[in-house]
């Protein structure tokens, strides 16, 4: 998704809609979705700026099998707590992917394993929740600052001059067990 202003990509993206017959259309939805309005995602992240919102863009085909698909692109700003210091980080989450839509577990078991099963109801589908849930996984496991960004940057280094020091000295082929096959005689 380009970063230019988008008249269209303005517009809210609706809650719910029928996948089905959007995908019967070869339909494509763009809009955005305020992020103050997922409760889930606002709290996994530390924060947001005010008005924030995700950028999204899906298309809804049928593929080759007639199985119903939804592939989407999403773009949204967002502030992490860096793992390093603690501190706040600005990161862009982007993600694309591509759902099948599915209405039981059993649907969801038969699709192939290049698409994630989207569960919906017969005609409605919750986009808000789905864009939700994706941008959950997309979430850094540990977001961390640049190493030369982050204000925790002295104190690492720190660290890493004192950790060096301590480190015990290992002459070259000599067994670094030695030690403890020395402490098993002694006790015996």
């Amino acid at each position: 998704m380009s970063n230019a202003p988008n008249t269209e990509l303005s517009k809210a993206l609706p809650k719910s809609v029928d996948p089905y017959r959007l995908a019967e259309q070869n339909g494509t939805l763009e809009g955005v979705i305020p992020l103050s309005g997922l409760d889930r995602f606002r709290d996994a992240v530390l924060g947001f700026g005010e008005g924030a919102v995700c950028r999204v863009k899906l298309s809804f085909y049928m593929d080759s099998e007639r199985r119903r698909v939804v592939a989407g692109e999403l773009e949204a700003p967002v502030e992490l707590e860096c793992q390093r210091c603690m501190g706040p980080i600005g990161v862009a989450l982007v993600s694309q992917f591509s759902l099948g839509l599915v209405t039981s577990d059993e649907q969801a078991q038969q699709l192939p394993k290049d698409l994630e099963p989207f569960l919906t109801d017969d005609f409605t589908a919750n986009l808000w929740s789905m864009v939700e849930d994706e941008l959950l996984l997309v979430l850094p496991p540990f977001p961390l600052h640049d190493r030369n960004d982050c204000p925790a940057r002295e104190d690492l280094e720190a660290y890493e001059h004192d950790s060096s020091a301590a480190e015990p000295v290992v002459k070259s082929g000599e067994n670094p067990f030695s030690v403890l096959a020395d402490l098993k005689k002694t006790k015996h």
